[in-house]
């Protein structure tokens, strides 16, 4: 089988090894700070007492190299039922998608109001992500503001596990409910939580190069379970990193493999996946926003985790826009394909936006369309003796149609992308529908798509184990 297939790649061995070099150089000489005492403990003793100076540790060449060398290569990941879904990291990789995350408001998909995100909408989104076919994963959606503020990651969890059954990408708001989040989930789960790992937490170190006590002592919690964990900075270029692409690369990077370090020491051959988020800060408005150059971040962070085989997860392009607009398209449409052009890996967070403030379901829609489009452009086409069809070409001759032509018949359903939501129209079918905005089309479909939405069969009985579990914790 003969398959081409497009693919983007920005960097050449020589810039993969000079910006290598770079951040050795820099972990080495600055270091990175570390807040956790039980880590810095940690790193005082296995990398060396002269390399602790108060909170900042600097960290040698070969603790890294050997960091790297340790990681796994690939990670399996399950559902909630023990089946294997996909493997990250590897040649074959692809670009994985998943829907989040924790927005404090959620827009209406007929008036784009938003409101305050409450645990139904938990309930609601987490289901219209498991049925929506092109996403892998889905990550924690929004922060529930309905209920006990001590008890939001809880509760969120809780609706979070009980309606789907698709991988998780876990994340905690409040750091001191990580552990008990976990607890609940073993009991609702019955067996060991890392046999075969449908949860993936989620951490941000703090740029620049601090790791933060939350991000490493959860951290620590999670690979002691035998989860993956991914490890991923969110930059603001121009005030929390560089404002030059190559430098923001180096800050982050040297947080990841920071991050690396600690977790293969915490225990070697822990499965990690390491990315980034480079985002800018408007210095007028103070609003952060995604530029061409955090795609072009994002692809280099992808072929450096490549050249490492270290597992890579990425940016979404999400928060752009206000609901699922033309701002949001022309970010999604970016980022998703350039990222389905290079070496793969996880985006988990497609669908926010309000400048990461609120989730819409008609993002959510709207971007499955997008991943399915790019997928079938990454995906190239065959060329063989059976799809050059040279006999029929021959057949058909010269000046006569392929309408009939045996391909054709076969072919026509799967030959070209067509969309559930938005028909081919021509002008005058346009016109005599009332000239509607597509927009108007996509919240039309939302409303009926959301009417029918999967409802895992154990559902209520998970709900009931976990309300109890949250009432006894409340005690």
């Amino acid at each position: 089988m003969n398959n081409v297939r497009p693919h983007l790649k920005m960097l050449t061995d020589e810039q993969v090894q000079e910006i290598h070099k770079s951040v050795l150089t820099l972990l080495a000489t600055t270091g990175v700070r570390v807040d956790s005492p039980s880590a810095l403990a940690m790193l005082e003793k296995r990398v060396g007492s002269s390399m602790v100076e108060g909170r900042s540790v600097r960290i040698p060449a070969e603790v890294v190299e050997w960091a790297i060398r340790s990681a796994p290569k690939q990670i399996q990941i399950y559902d909630r039922r023990g089946n294997p879904k996909f493997t990250i990291g590897g040649v074959e990789d692809r670009t994985r998608f998943g829907i989040g995350v924790t927005a404090l408001f959620y827009q209406d998909p007929v008036t784009d109001t938003p409101e305050l995100f409450q645990r139904r909408h938990m309930q609601d989104m987490v289901r219209l992500g498991n049925k929506l076919p092109n996403y892998d994963v889905v990550s924690t959606i929004g922060i529930a503001r309905d209920v006990d503020e001590n008890l939001t990651d809880v509760y969120g969890s809780l609706e979070h596990f009980a309606n789907g059954i698709k991988p998780m990408v876990l994340l905690c708001s409040d750091e001191h409910k990580f552990d008990d989040v976990l607890k609940m989930f073993e009991l609702l789960h019955g067996k060991d939580l890392g046999e075969k790992p449908f949860i993936i937490p989620y951490f941000n170190p703090v740029s620049p190069l601090v790791m933060n006590e939350g991000t490493v002592d959860k951290m620590k919690i999670a690979i002691e379970r035998g989860l993956p964990v991914i490890i991923s900075n969110y930059s603001l270029s121009g005030a929390t990193t560089p404002i030059t692409s190559a430098g923001t690369i180096a800050v982050l990077l040297a947080e990841l493999l920071a991050g690396l370090v600690i977790g293969q020491l915490y225990k070697e051959g822990a499965p990690m996946l390491l990315g980034m988020i480079p985002v800018y800060l408007d210095m007028k408005t103070l609003q952060n926003f995604y530029d061409p150059q955090s795609v072009l971040v994002n692809l280099a962070c992808a072929e450096m985790m490549a050249h490492y085989g270290v597992p890579h997860c990425g940016t979404s392009g999400s928060g752009t826009g206000w609901g699922m607009d033309l701002l949001a398209a022309e970010t999604f449409w970016m980022n998703t394909l350039t990222f389905s052009l290079t070496k793969g890996g996880l985006a988990p967070f497609v669908g926010d936006t309000l400048n990461s403030k609120a989730v819409s379901p008609l993002t959510f829609i709207y971007c499955n369309e997008i991943i399915e489009q790019s997928l079938r452009l990454s995906n190239g086409f065959q060329l063989d003796e059976a799809h050059l069809g040279l006999a029929e070409i021959q057949k058909v001759g010269p000046g006569k149609s392929y309408v009939s032509a045996p391909s054709t018949l076969k072919n026509y359903k799967s030959g070209y992308y067509v969309s559930p939501i938005f028909p081919r129209w021509s002008m005058e079918k346009w016109l005599s529908a009332g000239q509607p905005h597509v927009q108007k089309k996509l919240s039309e479909y939302a409303v009926e798509y959301m009417k029918d939405m999967p409802i895992p069969e154990d559902h209520a009985e998970l709900i009931a184990k976990g309300e109890e579990f949250i009432r006894e914790f409340g005690k």
